[in-house]
């Protein structure tokens, strides 16, 4: 029989093995794979529901997939390689029934500059990296990165998208063959360009614009849900209404496409054709790392310097979006920011292998799917088939869509993109605000997305410095027999930029002399070793002016760090009625031989 030695450590009790006994497996498959929470429970009448929500999504999702290829200077059909696999995992492994994943316009317009220099190459390999970085900070529990991105830098930056995005379109809508890749190029494009203006390009995108606006009004006369102060004839009118303005973009997509059909058939063309598409479903391969484009060959390392900022900002805005539509939709419940970065992160990485460009969530079809009732994340599903669909038998066709139109429909969606409200809500509940929303939205028009939004928060950022360079401070004078007191209240926490401010602040507002200043502590929950030489400074100064100096309501773990200092710092800490104080200054004085304990 062999002894075991008895000085050779127990692995079974180690803190490794401990961790893993006490982990439920069970509840964090059911966590990671939210699909095994619903499915148990799915019924006939849920499925029909997601159905019909998948189609009317699938309905939004065609065509401004095949728009927003056309914004990151892709071919068409790469909008809908994007389009449709990430609807699929996200039945799997999404935790909000109403997300739908796929291509969106901030994410398009963000890889168009590597797109032009790498062709789609390019922007399928950042695809790639960006789903890993989006996994990699799920695993990491990294979510709260985007904290750092404000309101006001968030609203300015997609307000700077919208107008960058708009005004790539205008070339289409006008018919011209130039194109501009940014704000201030398209505009000396345009006006120097004026004479290559067609006739009929611009009155259809016009027309078409007018009537996609005019058709989203439609959906405020009607809903899916039945209103019973409505007669049935109602009713069934306001589905209609509420059809026809969900499925405004597909309708006049298809109805301008057979005007061009024919046209063409009598041997005419009137307007600009997206011309031949790559029909048939994508080819599964690996992303390309060496790229060769415009017979120019760029090595790994080369392509990866050339994307710069892009393969932080990217995976950024990626996550920002995700979970920001998901919390928009949870109705009270909490999201699992966690889950969707790990599902963002797996559609964006498979999804490269099929050619995708970076997807993320979509607001406009999340409301999509939210308003046509969807049960359950099934419905995203229903709307990868239709893609899918659409890849396999209606590629061709796509052929006659006219440019104009597509730009037609991108100009309105990033009309309702426009953060309108931005401006009249900060100017109501804080005007400062304003300063980095229109610092983030001129830097990222007149600069470029990603450094505009490093800018943005780094005018953000300087705000909140300044606010803790200068805390709020109220000093009030009043008179007790005594002799003069001056009350001093910091209103918010003392941290290390403070402290300077503080002593100068008191010491030249409370310049009386013989009198008596009174630091009121109740705000201050913890303070550094820098405030806390700061406050032994002051009181040292206002000794030598002949002033007594009495720190009042101060917690103890803030007593803890100035005793830790100077064991005298003890005897100007008071507790109690202020009136008390101030008539017995020995009154509630700590013992010397008190120990505190710094926390």
């Amino acid at each position: 029989m062999k002894l075991e030695d008895p000085k050779k450590p127990d692995e079974s009790n180690s803190p490794t093995n401990r961790f893993f006994k006490k982990v439920n497996y069970r509840k964090l498959l059911k966590k990671r794979l939210p699909i095994l929470q619903w499915l148990p429970e799915y019924t006939l009448i849920k499925c029909l529901q997601d159905a019909l929500a998948g189609f009317s999504v699938g309905l939004t999702e065609v065509p401004q997939g095949i728009a927003y290829a056309i914004v990151a200077g892709l071919e068409p059909q790469y909008g809908l390689y994007s389009a449709f696999l990430g609807c699929f995992l996200y039945t799997l492994f999404g935790s909000c029934k109403d997300v739908n994943i796929g291509p969106t316009a901030i994410m398009a317009l963000m890889i168009q500059p590597h797109v032009e220099k790498f062709g789609v190459d390019g922007a399928i390999l950042l695809t790639f990296f960006t789903g890993i970085i989006v996994f990699m900070l799920g695993v990491l529990n990294l979510g709260f990165v985007v904290q750092f991105f404000s309101f006001p830098v968030i609203a300015g930056f997609t307000s700077a998208a919208a107008v960058q995005i708009a005004s790539t379109q205008l070339t289409s809508l006008l018919g011209m063959k130039k194109k501009g890749n940014d704000f201030l190029e398209v505009m000396k494009t345009v006006f120097g360009n004026l004479g290559d203006v067609t006739l009929w390009d611009p009155v259809l995108g016009c027309i078409c614009i007018a009537i996609l606006l005019l058709m989203k009004r439609l959906s405020r006369f009607g809903s899916m849900k039945t209103n019973p102060d409505w007669s049935t004839r109602r009713n069934i009118l306001g589905r209609v209404y509420w059809f026809l303005s969900l499925g405004r973009n597909a309708l006049v997509v298809v109805i301008t496409s057979v005007m061009a059909y024919i046209f063409k058939a009598n041997g005419q063309e009137p307007f600009i054709l997206t011309g031949n598409l790559t029909q048939g479903l994508p080819e599964i391969k690996v992303p390309v790392f060496d790229i060769t484009y415009n017979n120019e060959t760029y090595t790994f390392g080369e392509v990866m310097s050339s994307f710069g900022v892009s393969m932080a900002f990217l995976p950024m805005i990626c996550v920002l979006e995700a979970i920001a539509i998901a919390k928009s939709f949870s109705k009270g419940k909490r999201v699992d920011a966690t889950q969707e970065m790990l599902v963002v992160g797996i559609s964006n990485f498979l999804g490269s292998f099929v050619g995708s460009m970076p997807v993320t969530g979509s607001f406009t079809r999340t409301a999509v799917n939210n308003a046509s009732g969807v049960q359950t994340q099934f419905g995203g599903s229903i709307t990868g088939a239709l893609v899918l669909l659409a890849l396999a038998l209606l590629t061709s066709s796509f052929s006659y869509i006219p440019k104009t139109v597509l730009a037609a429909v991108i100009i309105c969606a990033m009309i309702s993109l426009f953060e309108y409200e931005a401006i009249p809500l900060l100017w109501k509940t804080k005007k400062l605000d304003l300063i980095p929303f229109f610092v983030t939205l001129l830097a990222c028009i007149f600069i470029g997305l990603e450094y505009g939004i490093l800018i943005g928060i780094a005018s953000n950022i300087a705000f909140v410095l300044y606010s803790s360079l200068r805390p709020p401070i109220t000093i009030n004078e009043e008179k007790y027999p005594e002799g003069e007191v001056f009350i001093v209240t910091p209103t918010r926490g003392l941290q290390f930029p403070a402290a300077e401010y503080i002593k100068e602040r008191v010491l030249k507002d409370c310049n009386s002399p013989n009198a008596t200043v009174v630091v009121d502590g109740k705000y201050i929950n913890s303070i550094d070793a820098t405030v806390a030489r700061n406050l032994k400074s002051l009181v040292t100064d206002l000794t030598l002016r002949d002033q007594l100096v009495i720190f009042w309501n101060f917690k103890d773990s803030v007593k803890a760090v100035c005793i830790g200092l100077d064991q005298k710092m003890h005897q100007y800490f008071r507790d109690g009625n202020l009136d008390d104080v101030i008539d017995n200054p020995a009154l509630n004085r700590y013992n010397s031989d008190l120990n505190y304990t710094i926390q």
